[in-house]
């Protein structure tokens, strides 16, 4: 089992693309010996390999043999040659500036009784770069379409700032988003019974909450719990981003409870809410194409249409940025008078940020008491004011918020799990998706960035004295 679940997941692919690749190879040209780090000895090889993609000679046997040797090479860099791959793919290979400035001149000095559609043609087709082309090719490959998700994956990890490896990073996008429109998924239901290799994927996937054993896993998949995820039919084996749904009574308020595994199984057509707990993206290749918010659509119609007895559709959800957010705040603004009173008569503790710098504070219930009022009022403050560019500044509630939830209650002692506590103070939050205000709260965040919430939650703003 995975210990860091994305790092090395692109790398397992190698062999399953090398065997679906090898068919071509007898077509090809002789394997190229680009080393590793891909040195400026090997750049003229590769610079070639890429010309002979463009030039398209021969049928589409020799094409797809070009794209498959191309891919291979790829494969066998590390992560300094992919870097120098994808800065050649970005640098030399983009759109001939002359070529579409000469064609834009002939096209406007055309009259008005010539046909421009040959020009007008022309000129869409020197718009498009070279390096869109030869990425278009990977996809006649099998698994072409998985290669290129990975390499988006490299790229977003190499290119830090770097404004030409972004300009590729961009054209990869708009590649991936018009092949993973939402059209051509597939919501598929994920059960024990699904293949093991897709469920081993579930546990190196889950982002939220680590999915620890397998029998974990199969409490996350029992008849009271729900698992959907969409594939692509290019991806069948491998889930693109998946919601794990508990099917309970009342709106749940700790993680812990939730997957407990000795809880006893629900009934669950006795069960009167849907509480989504952790939505994961499997794909670090295509972050930013987005998926979520159509996922959450398809599943509760699902889950209405199966249990007409669930009226509520919530979330329990994490609170990731919240204690990096507290910790750049000034010592001031952290707790009232009256607060820091209580806390300083602790002893050994002079503040809150000492308070917290105590790994198991929470298990002292004594100052989790003092700590609770002003940590869940921190909390109200970041998730409802703080705003980045006009969205909340925590990505989970620009999320829910984005999708026209509101966030409706944030739960005291949610998650204690080592990752909860260091990253919200063991915080968690519910986002209520009420069906026909979803639209109503939408344009408000959207329009204003306007964050709906309810009156209990509005009231942990107040300072208090």
């Amino acid at each position: 089992m995975s210990t860091n679940p994305q790092v090395g997941l692109i790398d397992r692919t190698l062999f399953n693309l090398r065997t679906a690749w090898s068919q071509f190879r007898v077509f090809g040209t002789d394997e190229p010996k680009l080393r590793p780090e891909l040195p400026d000895t090997d750049v003229e090889l590769l610079r070639r390999l890429m010309r002979d993609c463009l030039e398209g000679k021969g049928g589409d046997v020799s094409a797809r043999a070009r794209a498959a040797t191309l891919g291979e090479a790829y494969l066998d860099l590390n992560d300094s040659g992919r870097a120098r791959f994808l800065r050649l793919l970005a640098e030399d290979f983009g759109v001939d500036s002359g070529r579409v400035r000469a064609l834009a001149e002939e096209l406007i000095a055309q009259s008005p009784d010539d046909n421009p559609k040959k020009l007008e043609a022309g000129l869409r087709d020197a718009l498009r770069a070279d390096r869109v082309e030869l990425l278009t090719q990977f996809n006649s490959l099998p698994s072409g379409v998985k290669f290129l998700v990975d390499m988006r994956a490299d790229l977003r990890r190499l290119s830090g700032r770097d404004p030409v490896l972004r300009e590729l990073d961009d054209n990869l996008k708009r590649l991936l988003r018009s092949w993973f429109d939402i059209g051509f998924l597939d919501l598929v239901r994920l059960s024990w019974s699904t293949p093991a290799s897709v469920l081993e994927k579930l546990i190196d996937y889950e982002a939220v909450h680590a999915i620890r054993s397998w029998s974990d896993l199969k409490n996350r998949l029992e008849s009271d719990r729900r698992c959907f995820a969409f594939f692509h039919p290019r991806m069948p084996d491998e889930p693109i981003i998946f919601v794990e749904v508990a099917l309970v009574k009342d709106i749940s308020s700790n993680i812990q409870e939730l997957l407990d595994e000795s809880a006893p199984l629900m009934d669950p057509h006795s069960a009167d809410t849907a509480i989504f707990y952790s939505i994961s993206n499997a794909q670090v290749g295509l972050g930013g194409v987005g998926f979520g918010h159509f996922l959450i659509k398809r599943v509760v119609d699902d889950l209405k249409d199966v249990f007409p007895n669930i009226k509520t559709f919530c979330t329990l959800s994490p609170i990731p940025g919240l204690n990096d957010w507290i910790e750049k705040l000034d010592e001031s603004e952290l707790t009232t008078a009256r607060e820091l009173e209580a806390l300083k008569k602790m002893e050994g503790f002079n503040g809150m940020r000492d308070a917290l710098n105590d790994r198991y504070w929470y298990q002292n219930g004594d100052l989790a008491e003092a700590l609770k009022a002003p940590l869940m009022r921190l909390a109200a403050r970041y998730l409802v004011n703080e705003k980045h560019r006009g969205r909340a500044l925590d990505p989970v509630a620009n999320f829910h918020l984005n999708n026209g939830a509101r966030l409706e209650r944030i739960n005291w002692m949610g998650d204690i799990s080592a990752k909860g506590i260091a990253e919200s103070s063991g915080m968690m939050v519910n986002y209520l998706y009420k069906l026909s205000d979803i639209e109503t709260n939408h344009e408000a965040y959207r329009e204003t960035s306007k964050t709906t919430a309810s009156s209990n939650v509005r009231g942990l703003l107040k300072k208090g004295d």
